[in-house]
C-alpha cells in the first residue's frame, strides 16, 4: 500500500510498499524504501537511495546521488512543543520550519538523526547512529553523539 498525494516524480523512480509521500519532489532513478515518509516541500534529487523506515520532514532538501540509510530521522523544528503557552494545541502558524540541506553525493548512515538548520556537505559521510547538530564540511566523515569530524574522506 502506498499513499502518494501531490508528488512530482521523475523518470524511473522506484517506490516500495507502505510509503507515505505528499507534496514533495523526487528526482529521476531514485529508490524509496519500505516504511518511508516524505513530507510536503521536500526535494530529493536524482539517483538517490532512501532506505527503509526513514522520516524526511518538511524543509529537507537532498541533492543528487545521495544515500540515506535505514531509519534516518530529520528534524525541522529547533524548539518543538505540542501546545502554545496558553495550552492550546499548536498549528502550522505557531512554528517555523528550519531548512536542512544534504549536498550532492553525501551519505548518511543508518539510525542517524539530523537536526534542523544544518548542511551536510558534498561527498560527506555521516556515520551510523550519529546525531548531527552542526554543519558537516564537504568530503569529511563524521560520527558520534554529537557528530564530530573523524577524518577527511579519501
Amino acid at each position: 500500500m502506498k499513499n502518494i498525494k501531490d508528488v512530482k516524480l521523475g523518470k524511473d523512480v522506484k517506490i516500495y510498499d507502505f510509503v507515505n509521500l505528499y507534496g514533495c519532489e523526487i528526482g529521476d532513478n531514485t529508490k524509496i524504501g519500505t516504511f518511508v515518509e516524505i513530507q510536503k516541500g521536500v526535494t530529493i534529487g536524482a539517483n538517490c537511495k532512501i532506505s527503509s523506515h526513514t522520516f524526511i520532514c518538511e524543509g529537507v532538501h537532498i541533492e543528487d546521488n545521495c544515500f540515506i540509510g535505514h531509519n534516518v530521522t530529520f528534524i525541522n523544528d529547533k524548539y518543538p512543543a505540542a501546545t502554545n503557552p496558553n495550552g492550546i494545541l499548536q498549528t502550522e502558524k505557531d512554528w517555523q520550519v528550519v531548512p536542512t540541506y544534504v549536498r550532492k553525493g553525501a551519505s548518511i548512515g543508518s539510525s542517524a538523526t539530523i537536526l534542523c538548520g544544518v548542511e551536510i556537505g558534498e561527498g560527506a559521510i555521516v556515520g551510523a547512529g550519529a546525531v548531527v547538530t552542526k554543519n558537516v564540511p564537504p568530503f569529511t566523515i563524521v560520527a558520534g553523539v554529537p557528530a564530530r569530524i573523524i577524518r577527511a574522506r579519501d
